[in-house]
Formats: C-alpha cells, sequence, structure tokens
C-alpha cells in the first residue's frame, strides 16, 4: 500500500481567511498556506514516498507532503515532537498550513512524525558525505523560486550574510570516568540484548545485561551508575586514582572476552568491539601513564576530544571567551534580497568557521547563483568565497 497523494484545497475559506487575517508576526504560517499546493507537487511528493516501504497490511499511511510540511513548522517554532502534535489541534495558525482547522484531532500521531523523521536522517545518511538528499534539494530550491515569482526577483546573484550560533548536542556529555563506563555497558547490553533474542525471550531485562557483564567479569559496569558501583570516596585523589585503574582493567577484561567470543552474532560482535574502541579513544585521550601501571588523567584538554559515547562527533566549543557550549555549530547563509536562508551548514562545536565555507559553496553551486556579496565576520573568511 503506497501513501496517498495530498491535494489540500489551493483558495482559502472563508474561515482561513479569518485566520490569516490575523496572523500578523509568524508570516511563514501565511507563505507556506498560500504556496503548499506548488511547493509539494505530485513529482515531489512521490519524491518524498520513497521513503515509505510499500505495505500490505495496516491503514494507509498519512500523506508525506503533510508530514514534511509539520517538520517544517516544527523547525521554525522549535517545539518538541509532543508540542507539535498538540499544536495541530491547539492551534489554528499549524490547522491552516496543514489542512485540518477546527480539528479536534491531530492529522497523525507522535510516531508517524517520528519514524518520519528518522527515515529522512536514514536516508541522507546512506549518502556520500557532503551530498545533500535529492527531497531536501528539490524543497529548498522550489520554495526559493516560488519566492523569487512572488516577489518578482529572479537573479542569479546573490546578496547574503553568514553567521554561526551554537546548536546543543542531543547526546549525554559525561567524564572520562562515565565515558569509559557507558562504552563497555553499551558492548555488554548489545550482546545481551542478542542472547536474549535468540532465546526468544518476550522481555529485555536488566538480569540479562547483569549476568553478561558477571561472565566478562564486569560487574562494574551492569548497574546504571559506575560511581555508584565504585563506592568511593570521589574528593580522595589516591582513590580516584585507584577507580581509574580499576576500570582500565575491566575494559582490558572485557575485550579479551569479547574477542572469545565465538557463537554470537558477527555484526553484534562487530557492533560491540566498535563500543570498546570507542573507550580505547577515551582512554588515549584523556589518560597518560608517567609510571606504568599508574594511571592519570591528563592535565588540560586533548585537541578534538571527544565528549559523548552515543554521538561520537559532538565536540565542546565556545561562543565567547566565557560562554561554552557542547554539539555542534549551526551556519546559516540568508538572502537579503529576498529575506530567506539560502543555506544551512552544520560543522563540530570545535571547528572554526572557515570549514563550513565549502559546503556552502558547493550548495549554491546546486542552487546555480553566484555569490557577488557577502556580508561576514572577518574570523570566517576563506579563499574558497574569494
Amino acid at each position: 500500500m503506497r501513501p496517498p497523494v495530498w491535494n489540500p484545497p489551493i483558495e482559502l475559506s472563508a474561515s482561513e481567511e479569518k485566520v490569516a487575517q490575523r496572523i500578523r508576526k509568524a508570516k511563514l504560517f501565511l507563505f507556506l498556506r498560500q504556496i503548499r499546493h506548488e511547493l509539494f507537487d505530485l513529482n515531489f511528493q512521490q519524491e518524498l514516498a520513497k521513503v515509505f516501504k510499500d505495505s500490505s497490511v495496516g491503514l494507509c499511511p498519512v500523506p508525506p507532503a503533510q508530514i514534511a510540511l509539520a517538520i517544517i513548522l516544527q523547525a521554525y517554532t522549535g517545539v518538541s515532537d509532543d508540542e507539535a502534535i498538540e499544536a495541530m489541534v491547539m492551534d489554528r495558525r499549524w490547522q491552516l498550513v496543514l489542512d485540518c482547522l477546527d480539528s479536534e484531532q491531530a492529522p497523525f500521531g507522535k510516531g508517524t512524525l517520528v519514524r518520519f523523521r528518522a527515515a529522512l536522517i536514514a536516508t541522507e545518511a546512506r549518502l556520500p558525505k557532503g551530498q545533500t538528499p535529492r527531497a531536501y534539494r528539490m524543497l529548498i530550491e522550489r520554495t526559493i523560486e516560488m519566492a523569487q515569482m512572488r516577489q518578482g526577483y529572479s537573479s542569479r546573484t546573490l546578496r547574503a550574510a553568514l553567521d554561526s550560533s551554537p546548536l546543543w548536542g542531543a547526546a549525554r556529555v559525561e567524564d572520562t570516568y562515565n565515558l569509559l563506563g557507558h562504552a563497555l555497558r553499551k558492548a555488554l547490553d548489545l550482546i545481551a540484548r542478542d542472547c536474549a533474542k535468540r532465546r526468544r525471550l518476550k522481555a529485555y531485562r536488566q538480569q540479562d545485561l547483569s549476568s553478561i557483564a558477571t561472565q566478562a567479569g564486569a560487574d562494574l559496569v551492569a548497574g546504571s551508575s559506575l560511581k555508584a558501583a565504585l563506592d568511593l570516596d570521589w574528593d580522595d585523589p589516591q582513590q580516584k586514582a585507584q577507580a581509574l585503574t580499576t576500570i582500565l582493567q575491566t575494559l582490558n577484561t572485557v575485550e579479551s572476552w569479547v574477542i572469545e567470543q565465538t557463537d554470537l552474532n558477527e555484526k553484534v560482535i562487530t557492533q560491540a568491539k566498535q563500543s570498546i574502541e570507542d573507550a580505547r579513544i577515551i582512554k588515549e585521550q584523556d589518560i597518560e601513564e608517567e609510571v606504568p601501571g599508574s594511571p592519570k588523567l591528563r592535565k588540560g584538554v586533548a585537541p578534538n576530544r571527544r565528549i559523548s559515547i552515543e554521538d561520537k562527533d559532538m565536540r565542546h566549543g565556545r561562543k565567547s571567551r566565557n560562554q561554552r557550549f557542547d554539539g555542534y555549530k549551526r551556519h546559516v547563509l540568508k538572502d537579503l534580497d529576498l529575506g530567506m536562508v539560502r543555506v544551512v551548514g552544520v560543522t563540530c562545536a570545535n571547528q572554526p568557521e572557515a570549514e563550513v565555507t565549502q559546503a556552502i559553496e558547493t550548495d549554491l553551486k546546486n542552487q546555480k547563483v553566484e555569490l557577488k556579496e557577502l556580508q561576514i565576520y572577518l574570523c570566517v573568511f576563506n579563499q574558497s568565497f574569494g
């Protein structure tokens, strides 16, 4: 069963006219309502439909165009998934755009929103690095094209401003002790879940992880808190050093145990070894041994230091001397004539602003425009824009 094509009304109804007249500041709602039938034409909807798999069971899927439009509104308003679903029922501006005015129920649920967005991300992940998914590119190109038509502006030269801002990562940031424990627990958790699956257990339990941790000689990392399991005085430098030695011994023990496992799923073993390798990376960047067998935390911060196990690309960054953030930098190129965002780039938080210029230049070439004027901080200057 393929997802249906979305064919919302083109002309505003009397009720929609009243809502549109009340929109004063958030003009994107009105703009999207006016162009949605052109933005999501048949070709674009067919491209979005590729995100869904063919299915002969279940309910008819929601039109992808409608979900994509909701994701745009979610990004514009900066709300969570739960708040987005709530807005579809409570906010008449959202209802105006999504063709569900005065509806007492959202056109789709949170699960559909999450799955569709995850599918879009998965599509991007399968592409070569730096290549923009076709659906994204079509959305950007068509939006700009329609904005140009409505404003009578069709120049292929661009006047733009480029600025960056912090983009906080979603993964947990941890200290060295917990990073090591997290990586080891993740490796054992992967194996425990695979064992439970092969035993056809109905549900995965904490006891499954505890059992595998015991077999691996790593009871230390089976609980929810590594530091609680160590049960030390963390204000005592000697006990902290002993904790580091214990964790590193556990790392060696788990690594040896995983290598010895020959009856496990090859994919699971590969993933577990990757988690152990992550622990090794943390050890190399954060720990030094001036005397063999006496590890201690390295003074200062290692270049390009990894700060999260779940998101390997998150980094410490600084907006200013006193303002630190963890995650990424978001770079926005705004068209000064159209008043629209042309390109958005993302880099690790510790990367200089100039790192994004090549990716932005590539996107502008795809849009077939030539950058003639750029307002930019001098620290972002790069010869690729020259």
